[in-house]
């Protein structure tokens, strides 16, 4: 007689990565948006606010930690290896925006400085294809990321150089604003001087920026102006298979399935139609 097979618990990881990739849209999205309202959290943190609108902010902030850390630990109790997981990248950043929930309040000028971090969580979000090759494009994500790259790149500095700045030069880094200001002259190698940081840490942050804008930003700036010539050699066409829009020119086929595209019609003269014999005409008017 056959055994009976065991009856598998609600948490077993095979059950808990069925879950997950039945709700990876609806996950993602709202990791996305949680993600964003953090942001915004710690933007108008920066700013003059009223006692209890603080308080029902780092409230918030602390549900958004909670929620970021039990979806850590169901995606690393749902992967088949785990310690691969656990320093694979995404799972590092994600353990940077989670830092002060698990360490508490050991050090809180130290866990501040993590929260900034937050924002490289939207990089999980570009890599969902079955969300974004529904409504996008390839180029499209590409030119997001890109764009994503560069914002991430002046948010965590402009987070960074606040963070070690307000408290000891707060006539000069008063609001996250000006925190940003700073970052994109400095980033840009504009450098009006207007504003200088007095802190070792921050004049050490002004050293990597500096090196960063002349390293990283011409890179993803060339990678976008590339991307655009491509798109430029390329034509919007649909696949009825698989969705995908963009296609080479002269393709006849979708790159992505093999399945055949539609031939775009030839542009015509009004009145000639497509009679070999009208073409013919027409050129020996030319």
């Amino acid at each position: 007689m056959n055994q009976p097979q065991p009856r598998r618990s609600k948490f077993d990881p095979s059950r808990v990565k069925q879950w997950l990739q039945g709700h990876e849209v609806l996950i993602d999205l709202s990791i996305t948006g949680l993600v964003l309202c953090s942001i915004a959290i710690f933007v108008i943190q920066t700013y003059p606010i009223p006692a209890e609108l603080r308080v029902v902010l780092d409230r918030v902030n602390v549900g958004i930690l909670i929620t970021f850390a039990v979806e850590y630990l169901l995606r690393l109790w749902a992967a088949e290896r785990k310690w691969k997981y656990f320093f694979s990248v995404y799972s590092l950043i994600d353990l940077l925006t989670i830092v002060p929930f698990f360490i508490g309040l050991v050090d809180i000028s130290f866990i501040r400085v993590f929260r900034w971090f937050r924002i490289l969580r939207l990089f999980r979000f570009f890599e969902n294809r079955a969300w974004f090759g529904r409504f996008t494009t390839n180029d499209t994500v590409i030119f997001a990321r890109i764009l994503l790259t560069l914002l991430a790149i002046l948010f965590v500095y402009s987070g960074l150089i606040y963070q070690a700045e307000h408290d000891l030069n707060s006539e000069n880094f008063q609001t996250f604003l000006d925190a940003f200001y700073y970052a994109v002259v400095t980033m840009t190698t504009v450098g009006f001087g207007d504003i200088t940081p007095i802190s070792e840490v921050g004049r050490l942050l002004t050293v990597l920026m500096i090196f960063t804008g002349i390293a990283l930003i011409p890179w993803q700036v060339g990678d976008f102006i590339r991307q655009l010539i491509k798109s430029a050699n390329q034509r919007m066409v649909v696949c009825s298979t698989c969705g995908l829009a963009a296609h080479d020119l002269d393709a006849r086929c979708c790159k992505h399935c093999g399945a055949p595209l539609p031939i775009p019609l030839a542009k015509t003269e009004p009145g000639l139609g497509t009679n070999p014999e009208n073409t013919n005409a027409h050129h020996r008017l030319e």
